[in-house]
Parts: C-alpha cells; structure tokens; sequence
C-alpha cells in the first residue's frame, strides 16, 4: 500500500511520524512538500519537493507511482492544491482523505470582524487600527500595500517579496508561539489591530488570547471550504486510524457517510 501525503504542516508532520513509529507490512509513505519554505521540518519517511504541475500532473504522478491512497494534509488555505488533489484523485481514481485541523471559534470578550478575503480584510483596517500586526504569511501582501497610512508588523518564516506595505517591519520567527511572548510583542510594537488567517491549531492561538486580554479587534480571513464530498479528519490520529483501516481492507475506512466535519472556517 502507497500512500502519498500531500504536506508541509504540523498535522501532516504529525501523521508521518505516527505512521512510522508503528510500521504496517508493505505500507510505503511518501511525504510532498511544496517547497515554499526555505528550511522546511522534515517528517519520516520518503520525501518529495515541488509541485506536480496542477491536477493533471498529480494525477499522472499518483498513477505512475502506484499510489492507493492520498491525504491531503496541507495548510487550510492552499486552496489551489486541495482543489487539484480532488480533480487528480477522481481522474486517477485513488481515495482521497484531508486533514484539517479545526477551525478557531470566538470566544467572549473577542471583537473579531470576520472577512472572506485579504482584499476585504485591507479595506476594514483604516476604521480599526494605525498599528497593524499582520500574521496571514508572506504572500498576499499586495492587499495591503496600498494603506501608506498605517504601519504593519510583518511575521513570517520567510522573507516577503514584493508588492509589500511601505511603512512595515518584518518579524522572521516560526511556531508555536506564546502566551507570555505575544503579550510583549503587542505591548512593545503598540499594536491596535491584528490580521490573521483563519489558519486553526494551537500552536498559534496564543495571539488571539493576547489580543483578546487586551482588548484588540482582530480581523479574520474565513479559510476555503475543503472540495465537496471529500472525507475529512481533524487530528493526525483519525488519519492514521484510516490508513489502518484501508490498509486492513475495511472497506468503509475512506467512506463519505465517516467523515468529520466539513471544516471550512
């Protein structure tokens, strides 16, 4: 059995490491990275980089290399490859599953203003805040690269590229964060508002609580839904309890009528 992992995040990390740490007889695991990061965290096992060159591509992939099962494990807003996952797997005819960490819920005391895109996102920040931390990654900095009149604190593992916002500092740090740090961060660069995406886990909640403690609004960008009628597990257990099943040949390991909730933000 092949399974091919479609990575790059902590839960996929997480799953390889579960997958290797008890070795099923003729279970060969390849992991995929995208290569956006300059020093990803390899997991165990085979490891792939680069893209696959859209749906076609990996379908061919998946059929040229045997693939039985495909787990799509990548971070919720790479929208673009969940999407050609779903389209290779149907063309390729290979079961696929997602994992999705669950999504963040407000809490009391949160003022969140929920948004469907970056651009939207841009657009409600001169009526919230001047000093902005903004924690939506490297790219898609071009939303904001308009708003010459605020000033944004820019965290990433990676350096960003051009279009950026003028007035801006760039923080290169990597999760998890904490509690204890995002406090002092906020108090030190005197942030009023913070961005982020819609990204779960709680490696980097501790940013919401900060900003909830201290009263912040907090602009959120809604995650793309995972491709309809694709099965979807929340936890790097539930997807290595799967790949046990299919692997045991129960026949209802991948079905629909199993899946976890449809996380999409």
């Amino acid at each position: 059995m092949h399974v091919l992992i479609l990575g790059g995040t902590t839960e996929a990390r997480r799953l390889a490491e579960l997958l290797a740490a008890e070795p099923l007889p003729g279970l060969r695991v390849t992991n995929s990275l995208a290569g956006r990061v300059s020093a990803p965290r390899t997991p165990p096992g085979e490891v792939r980089v680069g893209g696959f060159g859209g749906a076609e591509g990996l379908a061919a992939w998946l059929r040229e290399h045997t693939v039985d099962l495909l787990i799509d494990a990548t971070h919720p807003f790479a929208g673009t490859i969940s999407f050609n996952a779903a389209r290779a797997a149907a063309t390729a005819h290979v079961p696929l599953l997602a994992l999705r960490r669950p999504g963040w819920v407000p809490v009391e005391g949160d003022v969140w203003h929920e948004t469907g895109s970056l651009a939207e996102a841009a657009a409600l920040l001169p009526a919230l805040g001047r000093r902005v931390f903004l924690t939506t990654g490297r790219t898609g900095l071009a939303a904001f690269a308009a708003l010459d009149e605020l000033w944004f604190l820019v965290r990433s593992v990676d350096a960003p590229d051009a279009p950026r916002p003028s007035r801006m500092e760039v923080l290169l740090d990597r999760g998890p964060f904490t509690l204890d740090g995002e406090r002092e961060l906020l108090r030190r660069h005197r942030i009023d508002v913070l961005v982020t995406k819609d990204s779960g886990g709680a490696a980097t909640a501790p940013k919401l609580t900060a900003a909830r403690e201290a009263g912040l609004p907090v602009v959120v960008v809604r995650r793309p839904p995972v491709p309809e009628g694709v099965p979807v597990v929340t936890g790097p257990g539930q997807a290595a309890r799967r790949v046990r099943e299919a692997h045991a040949g129960r026949p209802d390991a991948l079905s629909p009528d199993r899946r976890g909730p449809h996380v999409s933000g």
